[in-house]
């Protein structure tokens, strides 16, 4: 029986989907201003690892997850570059789902993006104001944080302590210092929506809202998210969506703890954070998932490169394993009496601490016993120059068990991880060649180089913001 830890409980509970053997569940994406960071691979590792279990488990798992594709963010980095905050918005949802294909991260059954969802959007906050919990003013639409009594259910935070530090700062145009946008009225050169209350956007938190409930209905099985997203943004989900509805929002809320640097959550603000694409130059993909996933999910995870050379020499350790069974099967047989080992017994504990909230930490440990056990197994086996019959049948169940283990655990191993790893640094390095020769202006050479990348489908996209490739179907 699968336990998850509930945010919102702050308790482990036993697993029951509200739909029998169907399970709908909702993960926080990106806002697409920049690349994909560590703290965004391991919310997307983890959450993995959920689905993966969850369908291991015999149930149908149905996934959104979304891109905030129109933001002040994006609408600043357009500025900076002088390209079209669309043009920003693609390239990097991209890049993205480049890096998110070669983590091996499933993809979901839906990827909504805000801007082909604002009449949802619009319908839910038109519903807010019929309801009198929102209130249009110069354009704006806010939440009346007061009129929802359970305020602060989820991250244990109560009204009056909030509105003790809080404040309305100039230009604010809502009636009290807790209210939320739900609708930002746009300047003048800004992007907009045409909508009841005048050209605008909508606010970051209705936008999970009003999609999460067009492709999962008004109350899902489970939220996903970082650490960070508990408060304000899921608790103003939970307060928008509850008061449109009248029924839960989230029946199990999850989150991941924080990737640390140096002590310190990484953060682009405090300049400590290292990008996927930075860390894949360097490590194949199964080695930083491996790292991921060798500490809890919910708790902190200190990142160093030290720490990911510790990883990689421990995944080519497990490989070893696997590529053994080549050893085992040239082992002579001889019928003798001897102890076999228990790999049942090995399956149940691996089992046992998925089962127990995705403890992943503990059940890659289960493994590296197992692989532990049957090296040495082998080895006395191999200085003998003999091994009984049970004792090789065993042997090769063990390593079986672990590649199929690390394969439920989305570990590709021996198929394209290393050489996919490689193709894709080639292809930037030659999108990087291409632009020096386009700056010094050898358009011959560099049209020859998007030709040649076209000829094995790899189509190059010139954008205002730089060059995105992407792999034909």
């Amino acid at each position: 029986m699968v336990k998850v830890f509930n945010t919102l409980t702050e308790e482990k509970e036993r697993f029951f989907p509200i739909e029998k053997d169907k399970i709908k569940m909702y993960v926080c994406g990106p806002t697409v201003y920049d690349d994909a960071h560590i703290g965004h691979a391991r919310s997307a590792v983890v959450f993995d690892i959920v689905i993966r279990w969850l369908e291991y488990r015999g149930y149908e798992v149905i996934v959104v997850r979304n891109y905030t594709d129109i933001d002040d963010k994006i609408i600043k980095r357009a500025m900076e570059k002088n390209a079209p905050w669309e043009d920003i918005a693609q390239k990097y949802i991209d890049s993205f789902e480049d890096d998110m294909r070669i983590l091996n991260i499933k993809e979901p059954t839906f990827k909504p993006r805000v801007t082909r969802h604002i009449s949802e959007i619009i319908d839910m906050i038109k519903g807010l104001i019929e309801k009198g919990f929102a209130y249009e003013s110069g354009g704006d639409v806010y939440f009346s944080v007061k009129k929802f009594p359970e305020y602060g259910k989820l991250s244990r935070r109560k009204i009056d302590e909030l509105l003790a530090g809080a404040r309305i700062a100039p230009g604010d145009r809502k009636k009290d210092p807790l209210d939320f946008a739900l609708w930002k009225a746009s300047e003048e050169n800004e992007p907009g929506w045409n909508s009841p209350w005048g050209k605008g956007r909508p606010g970051w938190h209705i936008e999970c809202s009003a999609m999460s409930m067009k492709y999962l209905g008004e109350t899902m099985d489970i939220h996903g998210g970082g650490l960070d997203l508990i408060f304000p943004h899921h608790e103003n989900e939970i307060a928008q969506s509850e008061t449109y509805t009248g029924k839960p929002f989230v029946k199990y809320w999850m989150h991941n703890g924080f990737v640390m640097v140096n002590s310190e959550k990484m953060s682009k603000s405090l300049g400590n954070f290292f990008t996927v694409k930075e860390i894949l130059s360097k490590f194949p993909p199964d080695v930083l998932r491996l790292f991921l996933l060798t500490t809890h999910y919910r708790s902190p995870i200190d990142f160093s490169f030290e720490r990911l050379n510790q990883s990689k020499a421990a995944f080519e350790r497990l490989k070893n394993i696997i590529l053994s069974k080549e050893i085992i099967s040239t082992l002579s047989e001889v019928e003798i009496e001897g102890s076999s080992m228990d790999v049942k017994k090995y399956k149940e504990l691996f089992e046992s601490a998925m089962d127990d909230d995705f403890n992943t930490a503990k059940a890659l440990g289960v493994l590296f016993e197992l692989g532990k056990e049957i090296n040495k197994r082998k080895d006395k086996a191999v200085k003998e120059g003999k091994i009984s019959t049970t004792e090789k049948k065993t042997l090769t169940e063990g390593v079986n068990f672990i590649e199929e283990a690390l394969k439920i655990l989305g570990f590709r191993l021996f198929a394209e991880t290393e050489g996919r790893f490689v193709e894709d640094k080639l292809i930037n390095l030659l999108i990087e060649i291409r632009e020096d020769l386009r700056k010094g202006k050898n358009f011959i050479l560099a049209d020859k180089i998007r030709d040649r990348l076209k000829e094995i489908d790899v189509v190059l996209e010139d954008l205002p913001s730089g060059t995105i490739y992407k792999r034909g179907e």
